[in-house]
């Protein structure tokens, strides 16, 4: 596993070394301008896999992705006016579930859907660019486990305790780059709104309140 540092100086560097993990098929640990997040190529099977083992997650619960932009999600999904006039109000607060087209790989693997955000974050909008398709961008936790701030506790988290099988391939093994970019600090999810249907359902309520997505009207 290779540690690097994030600076100002190296963003650059650092996006385009971590886009060449990815296209081999790596797991790189990540800052967002959330939390800490697990990426690997969105559409491939073996490396989502890799993912849901990093995380102890069974139930196979959906991943989303982080995209540099609607064009690019507009490749893989039908993205209508209301999801453009919710991410021209709220950008990178917001996570869209909406009906995808065209892949049946990775994350979109067995469902009709595809989970997208384009995060408020230089790193990962050039990591994306880099990588020139969806980035897995699940939180750097043990499912059902609190997210930690620091690559350091999120390591340690992830670090199997004395009854874990031998034959088991650790989560730490699993991970081939950390982007250590120190602690982040406290900031609350996105909130996840799903598309997909005949009406808007919220998910997940984060940055972005029910109150704010669906304003009472006078």
């Amino acid at each position: 596993m290779e540690v690097v540092q994030l600076k100002n100086d190296n963003l650059q560097q650092v996006a385009a070394h971590a886009a060449a993990v990815l296209r081999a098929g790596g797991v790189v640990l990540y800052p967002t301008d959330t939390l800490y997040g697990l990426g690997a190529d969105a559409l491939s099977d073996n490396a989502v896999e890799r993912i849901y083992d990093i995380k102890g997650r069974e139930d196979k619960k959906p991943i989303h992705a982080i995209v540099t932009n609607l064009a690019m999600a507009g490749e893989y999904a039908d993205i209508g006016i209301e999801a453009h006039a919710l991410l021209e109000k709220f950008g990178g607060q917001i996570t869209l579930i909406v009906r995808k087209r065209g892949i049946e790989t990775g994350i979109a693997k067995g469902i009709s859907t595809f989970g997208f955000r384009i995060p408020d974050n230089e790193f990962c909008i050039a990591l994306a660019k880099h990588f020139g398709k969806p980035i897995t961008a699940t939180s750097a936790n043990k499912a059902g486990e609190k997210p930690e701030r620091s690559v350091q506790r999120i390591l340690a988290q992830l670090t199997p305790d004395s009854y874990t099988s031998v034959l088991q391939k650790t989560a730490i093994e699993n991970i081939d780059l950390v982007i250590d970019a120190g602690e982040l600090p406290e900031s609350k999810p996105s909130t996840v709104v799903d598309l997909s249907g005949a009406e808007p359902v919220i998910l997940r309520e984060g940055a972005i309140s029910a109150a704010l997505l669906h304003p009472p009207s006078h």
